[in-house]
């Protein structure tokens, strides 16, 4: 047990966040954490690291247990590089390395049996602790991130602020903490980087509670889900899907429940109404208002917190059956360094996802396609009466200053005011919440106006932009349900992988050495993409620890001493092995790998045993 909480309660003001939460995480526990925006989820963890303090109730964390969340202001100091961020929680290990390196040197010049046995046990405990696998781990972690080699001697200043966070996730990660904290772990991260991510996470033998609204992320590394719904929790034992089939059949249990409770409290009711008044029967009519006011109502599940945003998107006119034609469509910032190009003939009807790494230029190519940026080269040809309506990713297209009401009234002046109402109601802004300016809006209200200003266009051809950032995952249904329903097409971008999976019928791929077309959608890529293209290191490691010391004897044990150099050999190509990326890429293949190693390790540590016992046994011979 890490952490536990027993029934906490939080509030800000009076505004109840949750209350009475039994919270419990254990050792090697991989929890999801889940629920709307809103509902407390980044507020738990941050009870959790200390930085909240409880309401009410009472939390317990197990000393001595490291408990690490990815801070927003990570690096105090920018002009320190990646490899000291990086090294620097290595440090007690990098410092036993050099010891042994010096002890290591000393005994090649002046041989001392003792010596010798405390360098042996000091190398094992070195080993025990990581000692070989640290400079593996960081790569690891590097490349994973999408890094190279070279990053390491940059300052951490010199990234961009996505970076800057891949940065401290990767240090987060190499720290192995008893218990990592992850909120929303997949943002700003691609597909690919998402699915190494998810391997590692697999792979991690400590404590992991995350906050995700990634469904398909969760199902892949989460084994327990905690809802906070009404400001309670509750535990889920499996991952995300089996959380919703458990969801399911216990709304079903519960309103056969309700039905059940309803029709005992009518039948109940009734008795009372029939004797309260019949002097013989009114303390058999007390005894049953007493009875129904000490019941314990059972909440009628149809009224349950589903509450979330209707879209219903029409198209003004049908258009013609070809939408968009791109014939060697170049798109890019610089004619002499394109990002790419593309051809690709989008019917009526098509839903396309478009994919690939960041910087490959997916929202580059959208932002041409709707004129924001010039094409470099082909040409574009939209079809017969298409009207396109272009949702953006950084919603950077509002004006700041002015109220919910005024953005949508502004861009359609002829709608009545009662019109407009309606529309931000059914997007989930009701009463005093269309007078908010745009500036307070968190980012998922954002999404919810920008996606009601794309509704009231009645466009035939919607081109989106990672629609689905910001939004929990009952707004994420909702928009599926909405696209599923429109009778248009739809080109867009996207990281989430069930939207992919729910949308597409084909998707096409944007990478460095050009675009590939999968027509049957996002299983068909799964089923035909290449494998990862190998990264390669530019600098050569520094060299470990050796396992064993070169001894400078007169004695002869050349057979045994040629076996320890062959070993010694393999258990150097075994290392090298670690930065290949057929391994460093896998992390199941790593920890195969590690095994491998420590095999090679216990071969060496057996033969030096026996090596010392054929020199005792030849000093004994000499004295003889």
């Amino acid at each position: 047990m890490i952490v536990t909480i027993s029934k906490g309660s939080l509030s800000f003001g009076t505004h109840d966040i949750f209350e009475d939460l039994d919270f419990v995480i254990n050792e090697n526990d991989r929890m999801a954490l889940i629920g709307r925006n809103g509902c407390g989820k980044t507020s738990l963890l941050k009870v959790i690291t200390g930085e909240y303090e409880l309401s009410s109730g009472d939390i317990f964390r197990t000393k001595g247990k490291e408990i690490a969340y990815l801070a927003q202001n990570a690096f105090p100091d920018e002009t320190r590089t990646v490899r000291q961020e990086f090294y620097d929680v290595f440090a007690d290990l990098i410092n036993e390395e050099r010891q042994l390196n010096e002890l290591s040197r000393k005994l090649n010049d002046n041989y001392d049996p003792k010596k010798i046995e405390e360098y042996t046990e000091a190398l094992e405990s070195f080993r025990l602790k990581g000692g070989y696998d640290y400079e593996t781990e960081i790569r690891t972690i590097l490349f994973g991130f999408g890094f190279r080699e070279s990053d390491l001697d940059r300052f951490v200043g010199s990234f961009s602020g996505g970076e800057r966070t891949k940065i401290a996730f990767g240090r987060l990660l190499l720290k192995k903490p008893d218990l990592l904290l992850l909120d929303e772990p997949t943002n700003h991260l691609d597909l690919s980087t998402i699915e190494w991510l998810e391997d590692y996470l697999r792979q991690y033998r400590k404590a992991l509670l995350i906050v995700s609204h990634d469904r398909v992320f969760l199902d892949k590394t989460a084994t327990k889900v905690y809802e906070i719904e009404y400001g309670q929790g509750r535990l889920y034992s499996g991952n995300y899907s089996s959380y919703v089939e458990q969801k399911k059949k216990n709304l079903e249990i519960q309103e056969n429940a309700y039905k059940r409770q309803q029709k005992d409290i009518k039948r109940l009711t009734e008795l009372i109404e029939k004797f309260r008044y019949k002097k013989n029967k009114a303390s058999f009519a007390q005894s049953k208002i007493k009875y129904l006011e000490r019941m314990e109502k059972i909440a009628d599940p149809k009224k349950a917190d589903t509450k979330t945003f209707r879209a219903k998107f029409r198209c003004r006119y049908p258009g013609g059956k070809d939408v968009l034609q791109l014939d060697k469509y170049v798109f890019g910032y610089d004619q002499d360094h394109p990002l790419g190009e593309v051809n690709m003939k989008i019917r009526r009807g098509d839903r396309i996802c478009v994919m690939g790494d960041n910087g490959t230029g997916k929202s580059t190519l959208l932002k041409t396609i709707v004129g924001q940026y010039p094409p470099l080269g082909g040409y574009s040809l939209f079809g017969h009466q298409i009207q396109y309506a272009y949702f953006e990713q950084n919603l950077n297209r509002f004006h700041p200053e002015k109220t919910v009401l005024q953005e949508i009234w502004d861009d359609y002046p002829m709608m009545d005011k009662e019109s407009i109402r309606s529309v931000l109601g059914a997007f989930l802004f009701s009463a005093d919440e269309v007078f908010k300016e745009v500036a307070v809006l968190s980012g998922g209200e954002k999404v919810r106006l920008a996606l009601a200003k794309l509704m009231l266009e009645e466009a035939n051809f919607l081109i989106l932009d990672e629609p689905t950032n910001h939004l929990d995952i009952y707004s994420k249904e909702a928009l599926e349900t909405a696209l599923e329903d429109y009778e248009g097409t739809v080109l867009f971008v996207s990281h989430d992988r069930y939207f992919i999976k729910k949308i597409a019928n084909s998707c096409i791929v944007i990478t460095k050495n050009g675009t590939e077309y999968y027509p049957d959608g996002y299983k068909d890529y799964i089923d035909r993409r290449p494998e990862p293209e190998e990264t390669k290191t530019e600098a050569k490691t520094e060299e470990p620890v050796k396992k064993a010391v070169k001894q400078k004897t007169k004695y002869n044990l050349k057979k045994i001493e040629a076996e320890i150099q062959e070993l010694e050999d393999e258990l150097e190509a075994k290392r090298e092995l670690r930065f290949d990326p057929e391994y460093y890429h896998s992390a199941q293949k790593m920890q195969e790998l590690d095994q491998l190693i420590d095999d090679v390790h216990n071969r060496i540590h057996h033969k030096m045993e026996e090596w010392e016992a054929a020199l005792e046994e030849e000093e004994l011979k000499k004295k003889q």
